[in-house]
């Protein structure tokens, strides 16, 4: 599952880079900046400040949506990730529809859900954000030069690169079909869902 896991890494960075650009600096797994976003729009620009709440309120949703989802099974993060595909496709399908800023807090959705994939004894896995990740890469190192584990922080750093590489992957594909981008997420999250099905049936 670790491959998975790199794998989704990658995706949340393609899918915030593409929600970044689509949104003129707003992100769609990364909550942290759209906090901050909130309290600088709440000083300085109303929209930008209920973008960055809607955005916010979105992946809360997502989180809890998907916990509800995979419930107390063993083998469900397939059923999580069918829930991200669904959403991401329906993100791509009504973006032709409808504005941005009504489109994104569905991505953001998605993104939510996406932590609670390999979720365990309630608690989510971060899959979207790196700050925890940077800092346990940071914790990994010391007790490498203390003599512990020489690799433990391997792993942890494979995740990060995962993220800049999608982010990598996503500002290209932002860049060339705005958009309409989050089909490809879609389709490769669906692939990881048929995939862990495979591997760990529910």
């Amino acid at each position: 599952m670790r491959v998975v896991a790199v794998l989704l890494s990658a995706l949340a960075g393609f899918v915030d880079a593409v929600g970044f650009i689509a949104s003129g600096g707003f992100f769609v797994s990364f909550m942290s900046g759209n906090s901050t976003r909130l309290g600088i729009g709440i000083m300085t620009d109303r929209h930008a400040a209920l973008l960055a709440s809607g955005l916010i309120l979105s992946f809360v949703l997502g989180v809890m949506l998907a916990m509800l989802v995979r419930g107390r099974r063993e083998g469900a993060a397939w059923n999580v990730l069918l829930l991200v595909g669904v959403a991401l496709a329906l993100a791509a399908a009504l973006h032709r529809i409808a504005p941005t800023p009504w489109v994104l807090p569905i991505v953001a959705l998605a993104m939510g859900a996406e932590n609670v994939a390999f979720a365990g004894q309630g608690q989510v896995v971060a899959l979207t954000y790196m700050t925890g990740t940077l800092v346990r890469v940071g914790q990994a190192l010391a007790t490498a030069i203390t003599g512990g584990d020489r690799w433990g922080w391997a792993p942890l750093a494979l995740m990060w690169a995962g993220l800049i590489a999608g982010g990598a992957m996503g500002a290209w594909a932002a860049l060339s079909l705005g958009l309409d981008a989050l089909w490809l997420a879609a389709a490769v999250v669906v692939t990881a869902a048929l995939t862990v099905r495979r591997l760990r049936p529910a």
